[in-house]
């Protein structure tokens, strides 16, 4: 039977490949993350940042649990809504999750 000589560089792996390829994987889905996640969460919040700031009394929002009122005065922390004639409640600032668009535009 004739003997087989096994080569010494079947095994290794090939000239071109450096450590930097080993890395491009996981930075490449870093990257993506960060373009598909991060960046728009950020996005987002900053955005809600800005509407908390720019309150002011007679804009009218909605909260996160789906309260519909105007509001009357702004604190610090909190928010005073006026959500039926006579009716006030007082909500903490980041439950405002936006601006309700005035009658006259268009959805």
């Amino acid at each position: 039977m004739p003997t087989v000589l096994l080569s010494a560089q079947q095994g290794a792996p090939q000239a071109g490949s450096g450590p930097w390829v080993q890395w491009l994987f996981p930075v490449a889905i870093v990257l993506i993350l960060y373009f598909l996640m991060i960046r728009p969460m950020r996005q987002r919040e900053k955005r809600h940042g800005e509407l908390l700031a720019s309150l002011k009394s007679g804009d009218k929002v909605v909260t996160q649990g789906g309260l519909h009122g105007t509001v009357v005065s702004v604190g610090e922390r909190t928010v005073q809504l006026r959500i039926a004639d006579g009716v006030k409640v007082e909500v903490t600032k980041s439950a405002i999750l936006g601006q309700v668009p005035p009658e006259g535009e268009g959805r």
